[in-house]
């Protein structure tokens, strides 16, 4: 099985290690994302914007392993405010709500303190 890895070009994927999402086969796993935009390494205040952020980020990631958000079985969520969640779903129903994954969110501490949310999502790709 070939392995492919993707980079985002976020400072963060070099200083601590990892790719932005590995190809694996038909398969594609990526990172947990967040709401900063990486050609400015800036992030909106706001939970909804880096939501969308999030989404604008995972769909280059796919897109360069030939997938598309409609690939995606299996999506987690962590936010450090549960209470923020609901706020977010229209944005994850326009953006998921095609492929309607398996879904998890949990309440977490983030790595930085201006993180609202991060997305970690798995997709399988047509053949």
């Amino acid at each position: 099985m070939t392995r492919r890895l993707i980079s985002s070009g976020s400072p963060f994927e070099e200083q601590i290690g990892y790719s932005r999402a590995v190809v694996a086969g038909d398969w594609v796993f990526v990172s947990g994302t967040t709401g900063f935009d990486y050609t400015t390494m800036t992030i909106s205040d706001d939970v909804v914007a880096q939501a969308e952020q999030c989404f604008q980020n995972i769909a280059a990631a796919l897109r360069e392993a030939g997938a598309t958000l409609d690939d995606v079985v299996r999506v987690n969520y962590v936010l450090p405010d549960a209470a923020l969640f609901e706020a977010c779903w229209p944005v994850l129903r326009r953006h998921l709500g095609r492929a309607r994954p398996a879904a998890m969110m949990i309440s977490a501490g983030l790595l930085d303190p201006r993180m609202k949310i991060e997305i970690e999502v798995t997709a399988l790709r047509k053949a």
